[in-house]
């Protein structure tokens, strides 16, 4: 495909779903025709995608830290899904919220879609207690993609009801993600590192950092793709992680 068709296939892609998604809250649909006009973000179909994309789950897939919950999620709170309908939009965890970031939802459901093909998802999470993993886990089982599909539905479906997450900090896991979270990941789902594309906010530490450097397949030294999300998973970062992926893929 020549640079003139690619650009032209991307803003298509982008264009378009930029009018199925409508306003978020983090990119309105004028921002996404503006970069569908430039070039766009997002890749074309018939491109690289990851077969396995891992994300944090506390101030990068949802908006809270887990540690600072006081209790189980009990209530839901109702709203829209990007135009999909009505479904669990919030938790409650005491007085707190739990919600999705809004390029964590639009994530979530093209994944669901099936528009990325051959390509998975798991958590990858090192909530600091025993609690905070039973309140993050618990929220996964609440939070909605679309309407009568949960977060946690989605990921069990791509893994044939087998939990591979790596959630919490508990022996065998610990603080350093590269050391066991990853390792772990890598053998519970046989994908290679250098075949993987990881998203965390950082806030606490630079795993993005760590993974990259640590986790590397011994034929050619390259380990996982990353992108920093330090204000949460938007929009800008999900199409940030497809294009830094297809760049990453150039060196396979």
């Amino acid at each position: 495909m020549t640079k003139s068709l690619f650009s032209l296939a991307r803003s298509a892609f982008v264009a378009t779903t930029a009018i199925r998604r409508g306003t978020n809250n983090n990119i309105s649909n004028q921002s996404f025709l503006k970069m569908s006009s430039s070039g766009g973000d997002a890749p074309a179909l018939g491109f690289a995608y990851p077969e396995l994309v891992v994300f944090d789950l506390d101030a990068c897939l949802w908006d809270k830290e887990m540690y600072e919950m006081t209790a189980m999620p009990s209530d839901t709170v109702k709203g829209d899904l990007n135009g999909r309908g009505e479904g669990v939009v919030g938790v409650m965890s005491g007085r707190d919220q739990i919600s999705l970031h809004a390029g964590s939802l639009t994530a979530l459901q093209e994944h669901a879609d099936g528009k990325y093909p051959g390509m998975k998802i798991a958590l990858a999470s090192s909530a600091d207690t025993p609690f905070a993993e039973q309140v993050g886990r618990a929220s996964l089982k609440l939070l909605e993609v679309v309407p009568g599909m949960t977060v946690w539905d989605l990921l069990m479906r791509d893994w044939d009801n087998q939990d591979v997450n790596q959630i919490g900090r508990q022996p065998p896991l610990s603080s350093n993600k590269a050391r066991s979270h990853f390792p772990r990941l890598r053998e519970a789902t046989m994908i290679r590192y250098d075949k993987m594309l990881f998203f965390d906010d950082c806030n606490w530490g630079d795993h993005c950092g760590m993974v990259a450097a640590q986790c590397k397949e011994p034929d050619n030294g390259i380990g996982p793709a990353t992108v920093r999300t330090p204000s949460g998973l938007g929009n800008r970062e999900w199409l940030k992680g497809l294009d830094v992926y297809m760049e990453h893929a150039k060196k396979l």
